[in-house]
């Protein structure tokens, strides 16, 4: 029914006796199979996609903080001895995606050990917490450091044992991926106090002390009156967030008005800082229909806040999920559009990032670049639950990985052109781990159970609903 992009060999895994299964295994499933019971299928994506996961591809091992990614070789498949296809920077997104898949390893979940240790999943556990214990004394000294982000994180530079801002983003700090970043680590912190190891409690008690310190700031960094949140703040990075010189301001006129990802943070201004008035001024959900680029990348909140609890919320986004799949079928294209790195050219230098990837004729947006897919553009199809939405997701990653070099020893690869002509030679945790965050459950259930303990669960259903009413009634009467 659909056009598949050309399917040749790649490469073989580093030692394909030994690999369970090989890491080019979505050719050896059919369309059929993975409709009748995806659970083979996700077991061999978690397995491989944890390739990616690993010290010097995925993290430093110094500091168990994540890379943005790593260029791979474009005839072995294999990313450099040396790191030098490495991208030594990263972002709050990227920590917040790898904080997602390490709570579900710590709460014990079976595929989450799959994927964050391939190699013996009983050992996941243990793992996992290293990698919190040592992420967590990495963000303290970084704030010793720069005390003026509050806690939270500009894009750095992860050279290093001992991260830095980036050269362009010395005295500046996104909103954007602090949100998501907060959310995650809500998230793992109940995983952790509800362990029935002792260490595990007092680390999550740890990650709740930089959660309050965090949140105490998010008002006085990026709000500023109302209903004003600012997309990117300046400050002074080495006075503290109480320093009578600090100055905290927005950098142009950029503000939070979306109700994709960057809803997220608006939430902690107002149920952690006290602050209703971010809600009395109207910016809150504006649309849950009509995306910006209509993107899989909009839809990164459901990944972490219990919003399908809000049955509007869920039909709705279960019609996005419908319409992102029926228009990739009804227009023959053979995989799914996200916002994500262009190809790689000859010399192997990605060819920039494409944000304006989605469906041009339900959004904003209109002038898009829709000749390249990505398989992390079926995260969302995931999260609609079913048994078969699931199958329907997989299916539709399984096409586009089928496609020339799109697996690797590290798992998918980053994106393709659509007539398979070239692909990203890249694998990056915004592209990869989307999707293993879905496959696991993401971590809504722990959000949830927190905001219950926490009294504002509640809340986040009210505020959610009537915000969501009052949007559609606007809709109805343009």
């Amino acid at each position: 029914m659909y056009r598949l992009l050309v399917l040749l060999p790649f490469v073989s895994c580093l030692s394909q006796a030994a690999c369970k299964p090989p890491c080019r295994f979505a050719p050896l499933y059919t369309s059929k199979e993975i409709v009748k019971d995806p659970r083979p299928f996700i077991e061999d994506v978690l397995y491989w996609e944890g390739h990616f996961a690993q010290p010097g591809i995925g993290y430093n091992a110094a500091n168990e903080m994540t890379y943005d990614g790593t260029l791979l070789d474009q005839k072995t498949g294999l990313a450099s001895a040396y790191g030098a296809g490495r991208h030594n920077f990263s972002a709050a997104s990227k920590e917040s995606l790898h904080v997602m898949v390490l709570a579900k390893a710590l709460a014990g979940d079976a595929n989450a050990a799959r994927f964050i240790s391939p190699g013996s999943p009983s050992a996941a556990p243990d793992k996992a917490y290293k990698i919190m214990k040592q992420k967590l004394a990495t963000y303290l000294a970084f704030n010793e450091t720069y005390p003026g982000f509050g806690g939270l994180l500009p894009w750095y530079n992860n050279t290093y044992a001992a991260i830095e801002p980036t050269s362009d983003w010395i005295n500046r700090i996104p909103v954007l991926d602090n949100g998501e970043l907060l959310c995650a680590v809500y998230g793992a912190v109940h995983d952790l106090q509800r362990s029935s190891r002792p260490h595990h409690r007092k680390l999550g008690d740890q990650w709740q002390d930089w959660l309050d310190y965090a949140s105490v700031n998010v008002a006085k960094m990026f709000y500023h009156g109302k209903g004003k949140v600012c997309a990117v703040a300046n400050l002074k990075q080495a006075l503290s967030p109480t320093d009578a010189k600090q100055n905290y301001s927005c950098e142009g006129t950029g503000v939070l008005d979306d109700p994709y990802e960057g809803e997220l943070f608006t939430w902690w201004p107002y149920f952690f800082d006290g602050l209703d008035e971010y809600y009395k001024h109207g910016i809150g959900p504006i649309t849950v229909q009509k995306g910006f680029w209509f993107s899989s990348h909009e839809q990164w909140k459901v990944l972490e806040m219990p919003y399908y609890d809000v049955d509007l919320v869920k039909r709705l986004y279960t019609n996005a999920e419908r319409a992102r799949t029926c228009n990739s079928a009804a227009r023959q294209v053979p995989g799914e559009y996200a916002s994500v790195n262009n190809v790689t050219d000859t010399y192997g230098e990605i060819i920039g990032y494409i944000s304006n990837a989605g469906i041009p004729s339900i959004a904003n947006q209109t002038e898009q670049g829709l000749d390249v897919v990505t398989p992390y553009a079926v995260f969302p199809t995931l999260l609609v639950e079913g048994k078969r939405d699931r199958a329907v997701g997989m299916t539709w990653w399984r096409n586009m990985v089928t496609g020339k070099k799109m697996q690797n020893p590290y798992g998918s690869t980053e994106s393709e052109r659509l007539d398979g002509t070239a692909v990203s030679s890249f694998v990056s945790w915004d592209s990869k781990i989307t999707t293993v965050a879905a496959l696991l459950g993401d971590v809504v259930d722990e959000v949830r159970q927190k905001m219950k303990v926490d009294g504002i669960y509640e809340e986040f259903l009210r505020v959610t609903e009537v915000g969501v009413c009052l949007c559609l009634n606007e809709t109805r009467a343009d």
